[in-house]
């Protein structure tokens, strides 16, 4: 990135930080002397204040210790609701890609050249319940976004108390707990490239005692480019029920029926002459759709959660929970088959107490542990036909922690903690090749201990500054042991290193305007990297050393607060930046020394804007501008994706059809400047096939019908 483009883009941020801080003045000072938005009393409203689900409890995030992020229910809504894409990259630091309909891939303060698909370094749960199977691989593609209530968002390293991870922690609250009113939606929608969108959500308050949701959903594109359809059935049910004083019961479980066509990746030339193009045959290899390559998944998820009061100070947590999965992929080299089984348990008891009337305390003790059960065969693929057997392999997987924190909370200003976990996880293979010779084995990646230490401290009621210290740790996953090449790398080792983080927090007055800046630097020992083979088939190596730096800031401000008076009711203003200074240390693969390259699939800045507009007539808009710098696509970063910016617009129209039926009109533009882009790139690529082209200016609108 030019250093002049560098410079311009840490102005227009401060100027951001400075136009949002002087309208959030001067809507106060309104407020307060026309009366705008004041109560009987003469005091200023004040917006509610954002808590985040952390560590263990609910809390206010001004004092929460570690880098934290929420996204609501508006949030998600206010965006395109086909994918979570657009509303999970407006937070810094995490960056989701999409290379087709269905086909994504996560990182969360790491690189995406772990994830050939999927999500790598990052744990992912649905409230309790462990989304990431015992194999490490998180089907997040699975979830329709009209399920999730809130998603809330641990940044750094958090594998103390969260099994192995050294991205961070994503935690999605489903619809179903907590409801306090029955409410319920049916949405209609489509769009350019064949889309077909429905989505059916309910949540009921039976009583006092219990609640419970139904979410459906189905989600139907042509794609963009040649061999690129999606189609996916969702349905979820989430129920809670409080059937005495203390103790609690909550269920969630959901079917999802899912299948994408992969097109491939194009050369330079290949995407210039025809962007909409599948990867074509060569002399060696046939084409992307010739093999009818594409991902079928056909999972079923549930879990139980018990939440107990066992007197004033004690509680116990337990959650059960597993997963069945049937995964088929027909690739250009092979058709694979997989079944995965897993099951999980999490439960630790909390206590809190008060050491006088300006100290309180608490402290958790507990174990997470998952076991899987993984059946791979690969035949030759016939033109999407399987065909004579490659191989055949068992693999059962099983991924454990033991963790301890405690929390020390002085006079409501000064929090401390520390926590401490033990993880373990391991491998057991048997491995059949050519169907007369066999072969088994242990991989055992060792007991890892993992410490966290922070502190927040509040220098005012409205400004916190934190600090924390942590280790991370990241073992393989299973489909980096035994990737696309059919054989099981019994030398990968895990990821691990030290991460070091500060951070402030602002809010003003009334919570007007919200501020978090972070700085951190994470030293990542034995990086794993993905490589291919000449047949494309992939496969990981370590890559020694890896030194992530970087610098993350977010903004949240009302430059007009909500009111009944005046053509805009409200106008809200996010905005987001991360700065990722991502280097390798020693590094060299076949010869080649890549030591001190800015690391693969990272790009160095990010910047993303959004102003949300209610009007008055119940008409709403929400632009969103998302920046994304030029990013390395090999390790010897001798081939560069481009920068680029995305426009998306949702424009929105609401009319009470009755006193119990409101109707919802919605139209968007998605890519509204026309860019000519990539948004998921294959890493290392053989044969310079690096580019899946995203589609140019494209649109969408629909209906919602609330009752």
């Amino acid at each position: 990135m030019p250093h002049a483009f560098k410079a311009t883009t840490v102005h227009v941020v401060a100027r951001l930080v400075l136009f949002a801080w002087l309208c959030s003045g001067q809507v106060y000072a309104q407020a307060s002397d026309e009366g705008s938005d004041t109560e009987d009393d003469g005091q200023v409203t004040e917006l509610a204040s954002m808590e985040i689900i952390g560590h263990f409890n609910s809390r206010r995030i001004l004092g929460f210790t570690g880098s934290a992020h929420v996204i609501s229910s508006d949030d998600i809504e206010a965006q395109q609701t086909t994918t979570l894409l657009p509303t999970l990259n407006r937070v810094p630091g995490l960056r989701m890609e999409q290379r087709s309909p269905g086909s994504y891939r996560l990182a969360m303060r790491g690189s995406l050249i772990r994830s050939p698909f999927g999500i790598r370094n990052v744990k992912v749960y649905l409230d309790e319940l462990s989304l990431t199977d015992a194999g490490g691989n998180t089907y997040l593609n699975l979830i329709d976004p009209a399920s999730i209530d809130s998603i809330h968002v641990l940044k750094g390293p958090d594998g103390s108390i969260y099994g192995a991870n050294s991205g961070g922690v994503v935690r999605l609250q489903p619809k179903g707990f907590d409801v306090l009113q029955n409410r319920g939606s049916v949405l209609l929608s489509g769009g350019s490239y064949g889309l077909k969108q429905e989505q059916l959500s309910v949540q009921r308050r039976v009583n006092a005692d219990y609640g419970f949701s139904f979410d459906q959903a189905f989600l139907q594109s042509d794609g963009y480019r040649d061999h690129s359809a999606l189609d996916r059935k969702t349905y979820q049910t989430a129920h809670q029920w409080r059937y005495s004083d203390s103790n609690e019961l909550r269920f969630l479980a959901f079917y999802s029926d899912l299948h994408y066509e992969t097109p491939g990746g194009l050369t330079e030339s290949q995407r210039r002459e025809n962007p909409r193009q599948s990867r074509p045959a060569t002399a060696f290899t046939p084409s992307a759709e010739e093999q009818q390559a594409g991902i079928y998944n056909e999972t079923l998820f549930a879990g139980v959660v018990h939440e107990a009061r066992i007197n004033d100070r004690l509680t116990h947590s337990i959650s059960l929970f597993g997963s069945d999965t049937d995964f088929e992929n027909p690739f250009i080299t092979n058709y694979e088959f997989r079944t995965e089984k897993n099951a999980g348990l999490r439960s630790y008891f909390s206590y809190q107490d008060s050491l006088s009337a300006d100290i309180d305390w608490e402290m958790q003790w507990g174990l997470e542990a998952q076991k899987g059960w993984n059946n791979i065969i690969n035949y030759d693929n016939e033109q999407g036909r399987p065909g004579a057997l490659q191989a055949r392999d068992e693999l059962d997987n099983i991924r454990a922690g033991l963790f301890y924190r405690g929390m020390l909370n002085i006079d409501n200003r000064w929090t401390v903690e520390g926590s401490l976990g033990l993880n373990y996880a391991a491998i057991d293979y048997v491995s059949d090749d050519d169907q007369t010779s066999e072969s088994d084995g242990r991989i055992s990646f060792g007991r890892i201990w993992m410490p966290r230490l922070a502190t927040a401290y509040l220098l005012t009621d409205n400004v916190a500054v934190r600090a924390s210290v942590s280790k991370g740790y990241s073992p393989p996953t299973l489909a980096e042991v035994r990737s696309s090449d059919n054989i099981i790398n019994t030398e990968l080792e895990p990821e691990s290193g030290i991460n070091y983080e500060v951070g402030l927090r602002w809010e003003n007055p009334g919570r007007r305007f919200m501020a978090d800046i972070s700085a951190y630097h994470y030293t990542m020992d034995n990086g794993i990297v993905r490589q291919l083979r000449a047949d494309g088939a992939e496969y990981f190596v370590n890559a020694g050393e890896i030194e992530q730096q970087g610098i993350e800031a977010a903004l949240e401000s009302y430059l007009i607060t909500p009111q009944s008076d005046g053509f805009i009711q409200s106008l809200s203003m996010q905005s987001g930046l991360a700065y990722q200074h991502y280097r390798f240390g020693q590094y060299q693969v076949d010869g080649n020394d890549y030591s001190g390259n800015p690391v693969t699939a990272v790009p160095e800045w990010i910047l993303s804007n959004t102003l949300s507009f209610d009007f008055n007539h119940s008409l709403g808009l929400n632009i969103s501008h998302y920046y994304t710098d030029r990013i390395p696509l090999n390790d010897a970063n001798t081939v560069l994706s481009e920068a680029y910016h995305l426009l998306q617009i949702k424009a929105s129209w609401q009319h009470r059809l009755s006193s119990t039926l409101q109707m919802d009109v919605f139209a968007g533009i998605n890519n509204a400047l026309n860019e000519d882009y990539s948004l998921g790139n294959d890493i290392n690529a053989f044969g310079n096939r690096y580019f899946n082209p995203a589609p140019g200016r494209n649109y969408y609108g629909g209906v919602t019908i609330e009752f």
